[in-house]
């Protein structure tokens, strides 16, 4: 039964201002978006557009080749301390750990592979480099674009599988598919959120918080 239990165990995990520090999408369009950028983030933040929308709209202020990007992610990202420590528990444990993140593929698998964590399941906006900017989309777990509601589209489908599911997210966006989750894990905004709205969390600084509080759960 234990054994069962473990592989029925999935930890969603939200990637910038989670598993990284600093929210990396962000920092690449202050280096790099050619128009207002952070004027678009202000209408998403007003509920006036979508954060497919977004990142559409933002992501095509940048016109640069991958190359340059992914060489500027590895210079500036800064990785909360704990994650290999989570990935090696879950490899342990037989827990299915998955990124379902509003950031970007491209930058998310380099950092992984970095992190030597490439193995890590990612569903995160999907990218496409062109000279008119960068494409952004959004794909869910059934295959159709979404514009939101991305994270938890894919919360769901893990609950119709029928995995008790441990989300761990640091952001408003999160709260959706935080409502949906058996246990929550929360930093920064997201945690505010829960308190605010009396959901059960376990705050976290570092992942191996995670760690330590997934082991005495075990």
């Amino acid at each position: 039964m234990a054994s069962e239990r473990a592989v029925r165990t999935l930890i969603q995990c939200d990637f910038d201002g989670t598993i990284t520090q600093e929210d990396e999408a962000f920092l690449l369009l202050d280096a790099y978006a050619d128009g207002d950028w952070r004027q678009v983030l202000a209408e998403h933040r007003e509920g006036k557009i979508t954060v497919g929308q977004f990142n559409s709209r933002a992501f095509a202020m940048v016109k640069r080749d991958k190359q340059m990007l992914v060489d500027f992610v590895r210079r500036t990202v800064k990785v909360r301390p704990g994650f290999a420590e989570l990935g090696a528990l879950c490899r342990r444990k037989g827990f299915r750990l998955v990124i379902v993140s509003n950031g970007l593929d491209f930058y998310i698998k380099e950092v992984l592979k970095d992190a030597g964590l490439e193995e890590v399941e990612v569903h995160a906006a999907q990218t496409w480099f062109e000279p008119r900017g960068v494409v952004v989309k959004y794909i869910g777990p059934d295959g159709c674009q979404l514009q939101d509601g991305f994270k938890e589209a894919y919360t769901r489908a893990f609950l119709s599988q029928g995995y008790r599911v441990i989300y761990v997210g640091n952001g408003p966006s999160d709260m959706p598919a935080a409502r949906l989750a058996h246990c929550v894990f929360a930093i920064g905004e997201l945690l505010t959120l829960c308190r605010e709205t009396k959901l059960n969390c376990t705050p976290f600084s570092d992942l191996s918080d995670i760690v330590r509080g997934l082991e005495k759960a075990a």
